[in-house]
């Protein structure tokens, strides 16, 4: 499909909005923009129906829908001016009514034109054939062992495929829980467009009916972001919430909407008055609120602000203006997602036993996630594992009244089918927070400690349980080349799955569990698990989700099998467990602070790690580390290092000898970690290193003797905008297979001893403004099979690609995206 059908749609979908605002101003445009209006709005849904369907267009077709988006792009530009244009000024203005004029002839001549249906034509074809394409290679394209065997770890091809596919899984579901949910939606945007100065709306459905799916569809509709001109927060609220930091965001994003009376709602929070009133409507979205306590804190009273609250929870309280209760999917929309999910189709397939798929759905009782879950866990099995299916799902009673139980105890079938080791992967899930995106590089290092399994299998495993719908792949939009997907990848789960997780696991005595897991935040330690203090504790994987930690909080416990501990919190200060002293075979350690600010947290007793010497992983999230001590015994079997969003400073520890504390190590990644501007010039006597990854850093320069790392195989400093040139001994990498030093806006050139990486496959060097040339030794780079870049320097790789056999040059877009850091 060509660049202009996606064009046309992005200039239609603003020039409409613009065109809302000019009807909306006293101008003499404003007969015409009205009348274009109309001709936008009729055209809009066909240029959508082509740019969503992927239909290649004749080139007579293509020539007319390239002179509709200039005509288009015309009319972009002419309603910016009309909106800048002063009301006083009458001739301009006249001028531009006469031009208003012409373009809104322009586009209803081409509409009042037969391309209209010929497009239409065009579409339905397309969507045939591509049907067709679809059903012949349905089959094979789903099995996980085609998808593996051309698996390159390291590689992005297989896992963005991943990826993608649950993208547009999202979209279809998306699509059709329109159909299910257009009732409801326009129920609650009734609700949400009331002209009272204050409204407290509820959304309550039992979990994964797919109530912050509908909260989403409202949040992104067109006239609902029109009316409130797209102020609108959404907030994950969750079972264990930092109340004062989600005051402080509604206080803030109220303050940034300007309130008339009020500079800053955030401070006088507590006066509740009604007074304050916005210039324009805003709309908050509670997601996920579980006490009526907690939602008491989160209610303001600001005239023209609505609230949104989505609960599984009806609260019976006066300050919630009206509810939706969410009704669950009708028989044949349930039948639709369920046919989706297991057999690709939106229907029951010829020839396929009606009546036991229906009796299968019916046990699914119209919950979205169930029949996801369990239509996925169905797919391309023979039909005696549906019947036997069947019988289980009519089996599982419920243990008491509730509906959500029931289900909750009808999708553990999916989990049943898993083979052991992709089930333990699956309960490990339940060891993080709620609502919260789990790196894969997190994941990957506990699944390859806990379960003794290589990067292939644990990269298998993610696919595997994506494709069974109990996690979802979300890609990171700082999105590199090569080698970097581990790192830009996230794992998310829905919170029923989670429960489903947390509840298998928990079966046995708290002594006896083999995943001791804390489900909810709390400011200590658990008081089931001071209780048992006295035995031991069997756990292999121990998680805990506190709030500031000193050292009087913790317990004396011991754990003499535990090999990962992950230790959640939220604080500026956390003092490290003593009990990690009695963790023997502790093998990776998952610190990650969830504070909702910029700050770090003080990280004390880093010294309690001095007699870990089965550790062979650690990832710290947003900590200081003031000094690293003085240890004694080298941590001799640690591989792996991951400082992210951390403060570290190793300027001051000049004799800080890292080969001696870290003899083996593999893997050294530090993002973000700003106060980083120097590594320690030991790091080039780690002869063990493979990975070094310091993305994000206001690092000046690279030890002139990185030369001496002779088995480092992948070299990444991403985004380091000081750092102005590579060290000469770059040319003594030989085994190095992959560079990436995109967003280096400092760097001037790529050094002439490149050419010495005779191992180099792979270089990223997107956004590298100074780079005006590259040196002659990339000719003698052949084994580069890759190379990203931006336009202004592809002509130059181009050349390059003449000379070396297999090269690639990709050029990409720009990216700023900084969403992913409020995760």
């Amino acid at each position: 499909m060509a660049v202009t059908d996606f064009f046309a749609g992005e200039i239609a979908t603003e020039l409409l909005k613009m065109l809302i605002s000019i009807t909306r101003k006293a101008c003499l445009c404003k007969p015409s923009a009205e009348q274009l209006l109309v001709s936008i709005e009729e055209l809009l849904p066909i240029i959508e129906e082509i740019k969503y369907s992927g239909v290649e267009l004749t080139a007579t077709r293509q020539m007319q829908l390239d002179v509709l988006s200039r005509a288009l792009h015309d009319g972009h530009e002419l309603a910016g001016k009309v909106l800048a244009s002063s009301r006083w000024n009458v001739y301009k203005n006249l001028q531009l009514s006469r031009k208003m004029e012409k373009v809104e002839k322009k586009i209803s001549r081409f509409l009042r034109g037969p391309l209209h249906a010929h497009v239409l034509a065009d579409v339905h074809h397309a969507r045939f054939e591509a049907t067709e394409r679809f059903d012949r290679l349905e089959g094979s394209n789903r099995r996980l062992e085609q998808r593996l065997g051309s698996m390159k770890i390291g590689g992005s091809g297989w896992l963005e495929e991943a990826v993608k596919e649950i993208d547009e899984e999202e979209q279809y579901e998306c699509s059709l829980l329109k159909v299910g949910m257009e009732l409801g939606k326009r129920k609650v945007k009734d609700m949400i467009l009331d002209k009272d100065d204050f409204v407290v709306i509820g959304i309550n459905g039992i979990g994964g009916s797919g109530k912050t799916t509908l909260a989403r569809e409202i949040c992104r509709d067109d006239e609902v972001r029109s009316y409130y001109n797209n102020k609108i927060l959404f907030l994950k609220v969750s079972q264990s919430p930092n109340v004062e930091q989600l005051r402080q965001q509604i206080g803030e994003f109220i303050s940034e909407s300007r309130i008339n009376g009020c500079s800053d709602i955030a401070h006088q929070w507590t006066l509740q008055s009604n007074s304050w009133n916005t210039v324009t409507p805003i709309l908050v979205v509670l997601d996920d609120v579980w006490s009526l306590p907690v939602l008491n804190q989160l209610i303001f009273r600001v005239a023209g602000c609505k609230i949104l609250v989505v609960s599984r929870i009806k609260f019976q309280s006066e300050l919630i203006t009206s509810t939706y209760e969410l009704e669950l999917l009708r028989e044949e929309d349930a039948i639709s997602l369920f046919c989706h999910t297991a057999f690709g189709k939106t229907s029951i397939l010829p020839g396929s036993d009606e009546n036991l798929i229906k009796q299968i759905v019916e046990k699914c009782k119209g919950l979205p996630l169930a029949l996801k879950v369990i239509g996925a866990s169905l797919r391309d099995q023979p039909e005696k594992y549906w019947i036997g299916a069947k019988n289980r799902l009519s089996r599982a009673q419920p243990i008491c009244d509730s509906h959500e139980t029931e289900l909750l105890n009808r999708m553990k079938l999916s989990i049943d089918y898993l083979s052991d080791k992709v089930r333990d992967c699956f309960l490990d899930l339940g060891s993080f927070p709620e609502d919260k995106k789990i790196p894969l590089d997190v994941l990957i290092n506990i699944w390859t400690e806990l379960h003794d399994i290589d990067e292939a299998d644990a990269f298998a495993i993610i696919v595997e349980l994506s494709s069974k719908n109990l996690l979802t792949l979300v890609k990171d939009s700082r999105g590199g080349a090569n080698y970097s997907s581990k790192c830009e990848i996230l794992v998310s789960q829905h919170d029923v799955l989670r429960d489903l997780a947390i509840h298998m696991s928990s079966l046995e005595s708290v002594n006896q569990r083999r995943w001791l897991v804390m489900p909810r935040r709390e400011n200590g330690v658990p008081k089931e698990w001071e209780r048992n203090i006295d035995q031991p504790f069997h756990a292999q994987i121990v998680s805990v989700h506190t709030g500031e930690m000193r050292e009087m909080d913790w317990l004396k416990m011991e754990f003499p099998k535990a090999e990962v501990l992950i230790l959640n919190f939220d604080s500026t200060d956390y003092f490290l467990p003593p009990f990690i002293e009695n963790m023997p075979k502790l093998r990776a350690l998952v610190l990650i602070n969830y504070l909702n600010s910029t700050k770090t947290a003080q990280l004390r007793n880093l010294s309690v790690l001095a007699k870990s010497t089965n550790l062979r992983s650690l990832w710290f999230k947003k900590v200081t580390i003031p000094q690293l001590p003085k240890i004694t015994l080298p941590l001799t079997k640690l591989l792996k290092i991951s400082l992210i969003l951390c403060k570290i400073d190793l300027k001051d520890q000049p004799e800080l000898d890292l080969s001696h504390l870290f003899p083996r190590l593999n893997e050294l990644t530090m993002d973000h970690c700003v106060e980083m501007t120097k590594l320690p010039s030991s790091i080039c006597q780690v002869k063990t290193l493979k990975s070094l990854s310091i993305t994000n850093c206001e690092i000046e320069e690279l030890p002139s003797d990185l030369g001496k790392l002779l088995f480092l195989q992948i070299l990444r400093v991403y985004a380091c905008p000081k750092l102005k040139m590579l060290p000469s001994g770059i040319k003594n990498l030989i085994w190095l297979e992959h560079i990436d030093i995109s967003q280096c806006v400092a760097l001037h050139c790529l050094n002439e001893e490149i050419g010495g990486c005779g191992s180099l496959k792979d270089i990223d060097m997107r956004e590298c403004l100074q780079i005006k040339r590259l040196p002659k030794s990339v000719a003698w780079l052949r084994s580069l099979r890759q190379v990203v870049c931006d336009e202004e320097v592809s002509w130059l790789w181009k050349e390059i690609e003449k000379e070396v056999p297999g090269l690639c040059v990709q050029v990409t877009e720009q990216n700023h995206d900084l969403e992913w850091l409020k995760e």
